[in-house]
């Protein structure tokens, strides 16, 4: 009876630890809308987010906006989950040493993701909305210099 006992509560076990590695694949996978190249073309310059899988449990973009030639902004960005929680990393260049700021998931349906970072200087919020399959608009926001600010990017996927 306690082999038959311990065997069962094995199996459980491993049964259990599959069904975690299912759900945390599974929770990236909902966010597939946001591969794929994303442009947003003003008379001002292009700004480009471009989103790959790097793995079952990590999208990778770089985002930049273009003026004629010169490349005004750079940034890296990963978007990881790690257990159940999904992290979303971002490492400007020439700012903050060049290290990542880490923000975390705080809301999400189907078609919004809302991470937060309430620490850091600006923004505290980066929030990405699907519209259709073909468009999205990124918004960062917080308070900056004291007050309120946001900024909304529409972005239409070129690829």
């Amino acid at each position: 009876m306690f082999q038959k006992t311990t065997l069962i509560l094995l199996l459980l076990a491993i049964v259990s630890c599959k069904n975690s590695e299912t759900n945390e694949k599974e929770k990236i996978k909902k966010i597939n809308w946001l591969l794929g190249k994303w442009e947003n073309k003003t008379d001002g310059g292009i700004l480009s987010e471009n989103w790959k899988r790097l793995n079952d449990s990590t999208f990778q973009a770089e985002s930049f906006f273009i003026k004629d030639k010169d490349t005004l902004h750079f940034e890296s960005i990963t978007l990881q989950q790690n257990g159940e929680e999904l992290f979303y990393n971002a490492t400007v260049k020439g700012q903050n040493d060049d290290k990542s700021v880490s923000f975390n998931l705080t809301s999400e349906t189907e078609k919004k993701l809302v991470f937060e970072n309430p620490k850091h200087d600006y923004p505290q919020k980066i929030t990405y909305s699907l519209i259709n399959k073909d468009s999205l608009v990124a918004e960062i926001s917080g308070i900056q210099l004291g007050k309120p600010s946001s900024e909304k990017f529409g972005m239409k996927k070129s690829e």
